[in-house]
């Protein structure tokens, strides 16, 4: 489906029914890397309608010359979200670049927000101010299942992305205009920090600069888990983000009694 805003048109699609679940991808890749992880665990819970999109440049949503700057993006997604889910609270599903995103949403719309999940997400936009591990432990090779899904939910994403628009936007406007980490005073709902031991593209140890602000937080750093850690480490992945959406429902329940 497509979503007509102001200036650009975002191809989106959505599953199922109930409170609303916003899913976003990272850098270069498209809504697939979010649905292949997510859509296994709803088999099971009916109540939640997942939003999935493409952002500009990826996916099928075009990029536009307008677009310089993940301020713009940013912009888009609430514009996107208002547009989608008009005067409804949600959830936030991120992985990588999208949980940047997801940061600047909380900072800019913390009342509709009531949970969020960050899977490896970018915490310092620029790369070289990143705590990188050192990588002295092999990451598992890929079995024949998990390539088929990075090559399903991820390569393929990669391969369509609009290459030309996302190295000028990385760039030169990768990173928000102002520190939204520093901004967010507090967001106290349940949420989920979702980190690699051997990620080497965004690391680990720069997620817990802001643990205080989320006290209603679950950090957990997975052995054997590079930036796919929902493919590399699937089973934990599950329990984890079911045990988040329990959370949840919790918090739902409780406010709503």
């Amino acid at each position: 489906m497509e979503c007509k805003l102001k200036n650009s048109i975002i191809y989106y699609e959505t599953y199922g029914n109930g409170f609303p679940i916003i899913n976003l991808h990272g850098f270069t890749l498209d809504h697939r890397v979010l649905k292949g992880c997510m859509e296994p665990i709803f088999k099971e819970r009916n109540n939640y309608k997942r939003i999935y999109f493409d952002l500009p440049g990826m996916g099928k949503t075009n990029a536009e010359s307008w677009i310089k700057n993940s301020d713009q993006m940013l912009d888009i997604c609430i514009e996107f979200i208002k547009r989608i889910i008009p005067n409804q609270r949600f959830l936030i599903a991120s992985e990588s670049y999208g949980s940047y995103l997801g940061r600047g949403i909380i900072y800019k719309e913390p009342e509709n927000v009531e949970g969020a999940l960050f899977i490896c997400p970018v915490m310092k936009a620029v790369q070289n101010e990143r705590i990188l591990p050192e990588i002295n432990i092999p990451i598992p090779q890929l079995n024949l299942k998990m390539s088929k899904r990075y090559k399903k939910e991820i390569q393929a994403g990669i391969d369509i992305a609009n290459n030309d628009f996302l190295d000028k936007l990385a760039k030169k406007g990768y990173p928000f205009s102002s520190n939204v980490d520093e901004k967010i005073k507090r967001f106290d709902k349940p949420s989920l920090f979702l980190l690699g031991r051997q990620d080497s593209t965004v690391g680990y140890q720069d997620a817990w600069d802001i643990i205080e602000k989320y006290p209603r937080a679950t950090y957990a750093i997975l052995d054997q888990a590079s930036h796919n850690l929902q493919i590399e480490q699937e089973q934990t992945f599950t329990i984890l983000v079911k045990e988040w959406l329990d959370r949840i429902e919790s918090s739902l329940s409780n406010k709503e009694s």
